[in-house]
């Protein structure tokens, strides 16, 4: 199995094998490195993005600093450049809002076309 593929037969936004997101940071719900969540995660942490400043700047405003170091969570904070698993809904925020960062398709769960539309994932998508 490639390292890029995580431990189960989850599938992308695009129909293929759900592919890593990233392990430094080390990233999604359960810390795999991919973007798979099981029902504990009300989040929906679906979603493979490309941070920005601006995503950044505005998750802060919206209650989740993800900048700052955590350490105590072993968290380094993200900076622009990382990529990070997503909660589907706050890049819906952040699509609405004109903020939204890009998307890694390939990365990215199927189960994120529950509350966002292809059509913007795909407008969005991280071509890198």
């Amino acid at each position: 199995m490639s390292a890029d593929l995580p431990p189960s037969d989850a599938l992308n936004v695009l129909g293929g094998p759900l592919l890593a997101c990233s392990y430094d940071p080390l990233t999604g719900w359960m810390r795999t490195g991919c973007c798979e969540a099981d029902a504990q995660d009300i989040g929906r942490h679906h979603v493979c993005v490309k941070v920005t400043e601006a995503f950044l700047e505005f998750s802060k405003l919206r209650g989740n600093d993800l900048s700052t170091p955590r350490p105590e969570y072993r968290f380094a904070g993200l900076k622009p450049g990382d990529r990070w698993c997503l909660c589907a809904l706050r890049w819906r925020e952040a699509w609405e809002a004109g903020v939204a960062p890009p998307v890694v398709l390939a990365a990215t769960h199927m189960d994120a076309l529950e509350v966002i539309p292809f059509s913007a994932l795909k407008r969005h998508a991280y071509e890198g």
